[in-house]
């Protein structure tokens, strides 16, 4: 009873620490609440009339499920050492951040993911035993495990590789717009403004988010430099280099963004060139596996028909 008296009164003095700031803080209505002006704004839209509705109105993953995820990574950080944690990190600024959980939370759901995989196929050699033997039923348990352990990295890889990608194959065309719009005088920020405007992929993204860290105080070379570390591209970083060359020696912007989209076409026009080099030796596999043993059923088994129905076999 001492307890719940002791968190009543806490609470009490909470209620009323908050109602005299409130009320100093808009002695006279001239202020609105942030949070019902929100509300407000929805009952307008005709979209919801409640703050419980506003928050029914989210995906049950972001009112549920991130939370509790997010919770069990923070304490999962507690074991996991920081050399890791940052390497994840980095992996997942690379890739953009594709999903709204933290790194911690990351390493946390390849552990639950591969227990949950090595329990299925726990369930699996139990009810239909895939060999005789225990070590084989128990290689394919680890294996079981270790494949669900290791897919999220996969994925995780799967975008960088996807990402970087796309933002090579963008990057000469972006360049173009940008030298243009630098020889129409606009400034530097302003062109890289327009391509943020005008598409819609990873680079324009990432010239968004420079921009808004220069809005916010952030020399411009500083900011650069942080881009070229979350894209991780060499393209990337000579790009920034030459810029920040540029501005530090006043050489002609314009001059210099002409050269790097030259440059960035060159290396786009060499790298769709190698992967057409690799096309033929990767469709070695097919052809042997699919594409050769269906020309020898087709072409060896009538023979062998005619010479079984000749009676020569």
């Amino acid at each position: 009873m001492t307890v719940i008296y002791l968190l009543g009164g806490i609470v009490l003095i909470v209620a009323i620490a908050v109602v005299v700031v409130s009320l100093r803080r808009n002695p006279q209505g001239e202020e609105d609440d942030p949070l019902q002006a929100r509300l407000a704004e929805f009952i307008q839209r005709g979209d919801v009339t409640s703050l419980e509705e506003i928050e029914l109105s989210q995906p049950f993953s972001e009112r549920v499920l991130i939370p509790i995820f997010n919770r069990i990574g923070e304490f999962s950080a507690r074991f996991t050492p920081q050399k890791t944690i940052q390497t994840t990190a980095r992996q997942m600024e690379l890739a953009g951040n594709p999903w709204p959980i933290d790194p911690s939370t990351f390493l946390f759901l390849r552990l639950i993911l591969g227990v949950v995989a090595g329990a299925l196929m726990v369930g699996v050699t139990i009810l239909y035993p895939l060999s005789d033997k225990a070590s084989q039923n128990f290689m394919y348990i680890i294996g079981g495990a270790f494949f669900g352990f290791w897919y999220p990295h996969y994925t995780l890889t799967k975008k960088i590789t996807d990402r970087q990608s796309e933002i090579r194959k963008a990057m000469p065309d972006a360049l173009d717009l940008l030298t243009i719009c630098v020889e129409a005088g606009l400034g530097f920020e302003a062109a890289m403004s327009k391509v943020a405007e005008k598409w819609d992929n990873q680079l324009a993204l990432a010239f968004a988010r420079t921009l808004k860290e220069i809005q916010l105080g952030k020399v411009r070379r500083d900011a650069l430099k942080d881009m070229s570390d979350r894209l991780g591209i060499p393209e990337m970083t000579s790009f920034t280099a030459a810029i920040i060359q540029s501005e530090q020696l006043g050489v002609s912007l314009s001059k210099v963004l002409r050269i790097q989209a030259d440059q960035m076409r060159v290396k786009r026009r060499q790298l769709a060139e190698e992967q057409a080099h690799k096309a033929p030796i990767k469709m070695i596999i097919p052809m042997a596996l699919l594409i050769f043993p269906s020309i020898l059923i087709i072409i060896l088994v009538p023979a062998a028909l005619q010479i079984m129905g000749s009676g020569g076999i």
